[in-house]
């Protein structure tokens, strides 16, 4: 996976970070999720990292808006208000929000982000596509977010865009499937022990949806548990 420039490092007191939530799946219908990011500023929190798929399937377009989208982006526009950063790292569920109406909710929207807290700088992917052995997902990954999908899926209408959508979706999914039974180590440590060669110290990584760490010379590559799974957020200070 070819990574978008990171952010330029943030030097926060305090950071959370939120991964695959899947608001609107398994993470249920937002509200949980929005109280505890009420939260954050009293906690202390002045950077906010959302790392992917926060909702079941996301497309930059109010065509396609769902009732968890419109329950949390208040919220999320809330915290910048407070001088709470916000960064979104895109999933793989995840479409076109760059320069979308959403946009505004966020001070960053890429493929990766970092900070540095601590003297420790830290680098934060969501993780889809970084087994490079996956050549089906790849395919469909480049296929759904490339800018002829972007065209079709917003300007067809509606019945067959949302239908277009969905099918995406599903393609996504059952082509990762095998790939995700058994989360690829030699694939992680490959990417890990390469950006941590850039000078990080730390690669926070999404999308598996378990909690691992991995070792290297260099530093820790670390795999966050999904919120859906603990309804929790990670902190980092």
């Amino acid at each position: 996976m070819k990574p978008l420039a990171a952010a330029p490092l943030a030097h926060p007191r305090r950071v959370a970070v939120i991964a695959d939530s899947h608001l609107g799946g398994p993470g249920g219908d937002g509200a949980e999720l929005c109280a505890q990011l009420d939260e954050l500023p009293g906690l202390g929190v002045d950077f906010l990292i959302l790392l992917g798929d926060i909702f079941h399937v996301w497309v930059g377009s109010r065509r396609f808006e769902t009732n968890e989208v419109r329950r949390v982006l208040p919220h999320l526009r809330d915290l910048r208000s407070k001088g709470v950063r916000v960064d979104y790292v895109e999933g793989n569920r995840d479409f076109f929000l760059a320069g979308s109406p959403y946009a505004d909710a966020f001070d960053h929207v890429a493929l990766e982000t970092s900070f540095e807290i601590a003297g420790r700088k830290v680098l934060a992917v969501h993780g889809a596509g970084m087994n490079d052995r996956d050549r089906q997902y790849h395919f469909w990954r480049w296929l759904s977010k490339s800018p002829p999908s972007r065209f079709l899926i917003l300007n067809l209408p509606g019945p067959l865009a949302r239908r277009a959508v969905h099918s995406t979706e599903r393609h996504l999914a059952q082509t990762n499937f095998r790939h995700r039974k058994r989360i690829p180590e030699a694939a992680i440590r490959r990417y890990g022990d390469a950006r941590l060669a850039e000078g990080y110290e730390q690669v926070l990584v999404g999308h598996f949806h378990e909690p691992h760490s991995y070792s290297s010379p260099q530093g820790e590559i670390r795999l966050l548990d999904a919120w859906f799974r603990t309804r929790q957020a990670e902190f980092f200070s």
